[in-house]
């Protein structure tokens, strides 16, 4: 309606093309953000073909695989640890949780984007892309440009511009951001936590703004990149935890200021069974895959773009589409972490 009024989108007088929007069932619940105008010529033109659904396919299942078996697999650690009382906690213990679930809400959050993205374009839909490798980024304000994009954008151009944006001097900018993050952290419930998490990302994207941004332009990338997951993870441990004393209590543990140990044989234990998730975690946050199908579209018509495209690419896709479904087959219902929020 919004857009309508504004001119950004045509008035759509057809209740059939309108109702194909609003069921889109690609695009419900939890995203990507698909606005109307990125797909009202599609909803009356669009092109269905035998590459296109094969596409579709690969996306889906690779979301499927991060969803079944990363997400679920090293979510269980996160629940594990985070139910551990105050004296079987210790300071790496803390921090392994803390990573579970940094690891966790990406691949359940970007799988279930996948998935959308992939379904959409088996019946010739072209939606945007949802995340960016956020991970790799070097600073607050690149990690927000790449994590749920289409959330970023529209509090942009429906909150943010809308009140000023940066048009209005330094402090109405600011004020204006505290808005956005404010309705940010409300946006995925009603919790203190979630406020306090979305000032928590107010506050860093002002002080980057201000100088670290800078600061973080000269530095080496490698310590860019620690900088920012350090408050990432920080971030995340706010965003889970809902109880106050629990909270508090944790972030005492992952800085080792409450007596706990550094570590201990669960410590071990724990590292020794996740070890291997952890290592194919970090590659799949990673743009390897996609280095490897921009050399096999290079070379699509020599040696390896031909076996990457007839056997490596449909193998790997079927091989994760049978685990995803074992997975599935042998879990009880578990849905995606973001539908919670």
């Amino acid at each position: 309606i919004i857009d309508v009024y504004r001119n950004d989108a045509k008035l759509q007088r057809n209740p059939f093309a309108l109702g194909t929007y609003v069921t889109l069932f690609p695009q419900l619940i939890a995203g990507p953000i698909v606005r109307y105008q990125t797909v009202a010529d599609q909803i009356d033109e669009r092109v269905e073909t035998d590459d296109k659904f094969a596409d579709g396919v690969v996306r889906f299942t690779t979301g499927l695989a991060k969803k079944v078996i990363l997400a679920n697999g090293i979510g269980f650690l996160f629940t594990e640890i985070s139910a551990l009382g105050q004296n079987n906690m210790t300071v790496i213990t803390a921090w392994i949780g803390a990573f579970a679930y940094t690891f966790q809400i990406y691949f359940d959050f970007s799988g279930y984007s996948d998935m959308a993205i992939g379904l959409g374009k088996m019946f010739g839909f072209e939606f945007l892309e949802n995340f960016n490798y956020p991970y790799i980024s070097k600073s607050i304000t690149e990690f927000w440009r790449r994590w749920h994009i289409s959330l970023s954008t529209w509090f942009r151009d429906y909150v943010y511009i809308p009140l000023g944006g940066n048009r209005k001097g330094k402090i109405r900018q600011y004020v204006n951001l505290a808005v956005v993050w404010g309705l940010t952290g409300l946006w995925h419930g009603f919790g203190w936590n979630f406020f306090a998490w979305g000032m928590f990302y107010y506050l860093l994207l002002v002080l980057e703004k201000t100088f670290l941004l800078n600061w973080l332009n000269k530095i080496p990338s490698v310590f860019a990149r620690i900088y920012t997951m350090f408050f990432v993870i920080i971030g995340w441990v706010l965003f889970a935890i809902e109880d106050a004393d629990a909270l508090l209590q944790y972030i005492k543990n992952m800085f080792g200021v409450s007596g706990v140990s550094f570590a201990d044989s669960r410590t071990t234990m724990y590292i020794v069974n996740y070890i291997g998730i952890f290592i194919i975690a970090v590659i799949a946050c990673t743009p390897v895959t996609s280095v490897i199908k921009r050399i096999a579209k290079k070379y699509r018509d020599k040696a390896f773009g031909t076996i990457y495209n007839i056997v490596l690419l449909p193998g790997a896709i079927l091989v994760l589409l049978v685990v995803s479904v074992a997975f599935l087959a042998g879990e009880s219902f578990n849905p995606f972490l973001y539908f919670r929020f």
